[in-house]
């Protein structure tokens, strides 16, 4: 197996590493950040989100301790490192910076064989192929695909759902909402921002907000005719997206409900998606490794030919669990 780098070390970079690690997929030789690392490892010892980590973790010498692991530290304020003489074979991306191809770019040219782009690319141009586990990952071409956006955590919620009516039912057109935790790009308290909506509370309001999810779905189905929004909510982590769309052919709730119990047995989406036949709130999914979890009471149809669809999602640990297999994936 190749070995693997993670360059960013935030919310979704120490995600994927505890996914990594508590799944056995792979334990990263470098991990590159700007920030301070003893900092970066208390964060990774005791996480808001998924508790405390049950080995001990600690920063000296220049690399992370987790437990009888050794994990190098390199500090990237200054330029991307040299990961063909640190021997890093996949890149995980996790920086928000690869969007476009020319920094994603900067790691194949600093020795990189893979990057792994762990957010939607503005333009199919800006990456190599957009690859979701469950909907097209087949399709990877180790000869072709250096740089593989894995897109949003929204973008993997919906996807599923996307597939399984546009395959069964066909769709003529739809609006997706998600109901999405809070994240570090709006504030604490209120204060000017650059969207003006985020300029208000995070933890104390409902704030709209716009989703590249359609944008990136677009790539993988161009005639597809869906678009949406989100609604940032005050909750930590754990999201809702519901798709209401048009559909070609004849069918009810009960229909609607055995296709998505078929569908989350079926071999192609196992692990992927999933069904919930009793009632959940957000935290009931909280730690849950699936990116795309359908909630079967709320399915409704409208006449014959308009449903609602609504799928949870751990939208930081269900995302990092397809991150975790596809970096492990382009590891070979």
């Amino acid at each position: 197996m190749g070995t693997i780098g993670i360059y960013g070390f935030g919310r979704i970079g120490r995600t994927l590493l505890r996914n990594a690690l508590e799944r056995k997929l792979f334990a990263p030789t470098h991990i590159g950040d700007i920030k301070d690392p003893a900092t970066m490892a208390a964060l990774l010892q005791v996480d808001t989100n998924y508790g405390r980590w049950p080995e001990p973790v600690s920063f000296g010498e220049g690399s992370f301790r987790i437990g009888d692991r050794r994990i190098a530290f390199i500090d990237t304020k200054a330029s991307v490192p040299d990961w063909g003489s640190l021997g890093v074979d996949v890149v995980v991306d996790c920086s928000g910076l690869a969007t476009r191809r020319e920094n994603a770019q900067l790691h194949v040219n600093r020795g990189a064989k893979k990057v792994l782009v762990s957010a939607g690319s503005k333009s199919p141009s800006d990456c190599d192929a957009v690859l979701l586990p469950g909907i097209n990952l087949d399709a990877y071409d180790e000869k072709k695909h250096h740089i593989i956006s894995m897109g949003s955590c929204t973008t993997n919620a919906l996807a599923p759902v996307v597939k399984i009516v546009r395959e069964n039912l066909g769709i003529t057109s739809g609006f997706f909402a998600t109901v999405h935790s809070y994240t570090n790009t709006q504030s604490l308290t209120d204060q000017p921002m650059a969207d003006r909506r985020d300029s208000w509370a995070a933890a104390e309001n409902i704030i709209p907000s716009s989703s590249g999810a359609a944008k990136v779905l677009l790539f993988i189905w161009p005639d597809l005719k869906v678009t949406g929004k989100a609604y940032r909510v005050p909750t930590r982590t754990g999201s809702i997206v519901e798709l209401v769309a048009g559909v070609e052919h004849a069918t009810d709730a009960d229909s609607l409900r055995q296709l998505f119990r078929r569908a989350a047995d079926s071999p192609a989406l196992h692990g992927v998606l999933g069904v919930l036949e009793d009632e959940y709130a957000s935290s009931r999914i909280v730690g849950d490794t699936r990116s795309s979890i359908v909630d079967l009471p709320l399915i409704g149809v409208m006449g014959d030919r308009m449903i609602s669809v609504a799928a949870w999602y751990d939208n930081e640990y269900g995302f990092c669990s397809r991150l975790a297999e596809t970096a492990r994936l382009l590891a070979g």
